[in-house]
């Protein structure tokens, strides 16, 4: 019975993978008009596609000439709407032409699910007509998102608080930054939200509310050597970032030398953002190994989804004195069965100076041995060399930044573990030489 019970489950695994190549095979033959329909025509063109007639009731509009001209195409399989029922996130990878510059390919985003979008139309026609569905232009015009135009001079704390991740404890230096840089309009570098013209700074708040993900590529751009994409533009409901690489996830079964030199990176980029000259401090609330990605020729690492990421301003919290302002605050590690688990208080991140909570999240998610992904337990640091597992050093900083057992411990053994993983990548690249 026991040898029968592995030969039936094998029959029945190839019998699905047989089904689902028939599957597909049909759903191509169901498509083939459409198939090469979608091959000739760039839909990228067009403004029913990329959702640029509901503007202002969208992202921005600085590249729509761009798209216009043809300059930004999908590449072979972002081509084929019926795959799009695989692609819940709306994330597709494009080619964008530059006469001087050649060809490079570009990540184009809509910024949240189809369900998402159709929610937002939804909200904007009923706090407008009190009905689901509307002309949505005039709606936008009847709600708050309109309402701060006009003679309004700054855009200020009490009226987005909350919105988004973002803003969930705004500061006016935090909004003043996000005006002024905000690239969806021809005069950037003034924080006057009025100097701004009425469809621009709806475009801005309709941002801010529903996935600011391109405000935070804006306000710590990667020329600045901030660890994020590049913003490049957008134009109705779709933005366009820089094609960075490979997701991290990709590196899991890479040489130990190549993991060993991006969880040295991933502990830079959370210090970077927990601890900077700006003091600003940008808490990672969403970790996982596929918002981040690796530079195919410089090996760096680079944080491609910046949706969930909580800004506090340290300057305005030793400025408040808020209750504990100055009292270390340590995530508390949980232990779920979940991937990408993260336990934190906003409230916490917004009110302490000294918080440790972007070393909890790259130490649990991404390194440790708690770290879980696809089916997959270990972390980036799984199968450490015999040398390296016998000494245990690795394995004890690990497990303290991911689950202290000292008080302050995390704070400690983030520091250790950071000044360990250059060792390793030092004593690496000498033995290469």
């Amino acid at each position: 019975m026991m040898r029968f019970l592995p030969l039936k489950l094998g029959r029945l695994y190839r019998c699905l993978k047989i089904l689902l190549v028939v599957g597909l095979f049909v759903i191509l033959l169901m498509n083939t008009h459409n198939l090469f329909a979608s091959f000739q025509k760039n839909e990228l063109t067009d403004r029913r596609f990329i959702n640029l007639n509901k503007c202002p009731a969208c992202f921005g509009t600085s590249w729509c000439r761009k798209f216009m001209n043809g300059q930004v195409s999908f590449e072979t399989w972002g081509r084929l709407r019926f795959l799009d029922v695989f692609n819940v996130k709306n994330v597709y990878f494009a080619q964008y032409g530059e006469p001087r510059e050649g060809t490079r390919r570009v990540v184009l985003k809509r910024l949240g699910s189809n369900q998402e979008l159709a929610d937002i139309d939804q909200k904007i026609c009923k706090r407008a007509t009190g009905r689901p569905r509307c002309d949505l232009i005039q709606a936008m015009y009847k709600t708050e998102f309109a309402r701060l135009n006009g003679d309004v001079r700054l855009l200020t704390p009490e009226v987005v608080e909350g919105w988004s991740d973002l803003v969930h404890c705004p500061s006016q230096r935090l909004l003043d930054r996000v005006v002024r840089r905000y690239a969806e309009t021809k005069d950037s570098g003034s924080f006057l939200l009025k100097n701004l013209k009425d469809t621009e700074r709806m475009q801005l708040l309709l941002t801010l509310a529903f996935n600011p993900e391109p405000l935070v590529l804006q306000s710590f751009p990667s020329d600045e050597g901030w660890p994020f994409a590049k913003y490049l533009g957008a134009c109705g409901r779709v933005v366009a970032v820089n094609y960075v690489g490979e997701e991290l996830w990709s590196f899991y079964n890479a040489p130990w030398e190549k993991r060993v030199d991006l969880a040295r990176q991933l502990m830079d980029i959370a210090e970077q953002l927990t601890n900077n000259d700006f003091e600003f401090a940008l808490y990672l609330l969403d970790v996982s190994f596929d918002n981040f990605a690796v530079g195919p020729r410089d090996g760096k690492v680079i944080v491609v989804d910046a949706e969930n990421v909580l800004v506090a301003d340290k300057r305005l919290i030793k400025q408040n004195k808020p209750e504990n302002y100055d009292v270390w605050y340590e995530s508390r590690f949980e232990d779920c069965d979940k991937e990408a688990c993260l336990s934190f208080s906003k409230e916490s991140l917004c009110n302490r100076v000294t918080v440790d909570h972007n070393y909890y999240a790259v130490c649990q998610n991404l390194l440790s041995r708690y770290a879980t992904w696809r089916g997959t337990t270990g972390g980036l640091l799984h199968d450490p060399p015999a040398h390296i597992a016998k000494d245990g050093q690795l394995e004890a900083l690990l497990d303290e930044c991911t689950n202290p057992k000292k008080r302050y411990g995390r704070f400690t053994a983030a520091k250790e573990l950071r000044d360990y993983l250059t060792q390793l990548v030092s004593s690496s690249s000498a033995t290469a030489r």
